[in-house]
């Protein structure tokens, strides 16, 4: 049942085929961190949105270093983590959508391990805490 089950399922993504997303307000001082661990990950997403949720700090300013390597998306006023999610989700152009936190890190094979789990047991979607 399995063999037929997995054999019907399109497998999940390459990491190239990842769009990462992350809300950001006023996390100027974390969020080069979080890019850093997605920049250092075993294998690369596709893309880096950075959602700026409104934020009054030098967000901009702290994303200059990853300029050529993240795209940022700008809310004139703060509408909260879901809408900059949501923003995120719209302009994202891969298959599958990773989302972390602009306060949060990835260890160096989050996504490889992820993405080889899915694809393992023909999974189109998975969360992980």
């Amino acid at each position: 049942m399995s063999t037929l089950r997995q054999s019907r399922m399109k497998p999940a993504a390459s990491a190239s085929n990842v769009s990462v997303i992350i809300p950001a307000f006023n996390r100027a001082k974390t969020v080069g961190r979080a890019v850093s661990s997605i920049l250092t990950q075993s294998v690369l997403p596709r893309e880096i949105i950075v959602v700026d949720d409104g934020s009054s700090d030098d967000l901009k300013d702290s994303l200059t270093p990853f300029a050529d390597r993240v795209r940022v998306i700008r809310h004139t006023a703060n509408k909260g983590a879901s809408a900059a999610r949501n923003t995120g989700i719209w302009a994202a152009t891969g298959e599958l959508i990773a989302f972390l936190d602009s306060d949060d890190v990835w260890t160096p094979h989050k996504l490889e391990t992820q993405l080889a789990f899915m694809n393992t047991h023909a999974l189109n979607a998975s969360c992980t805490g």
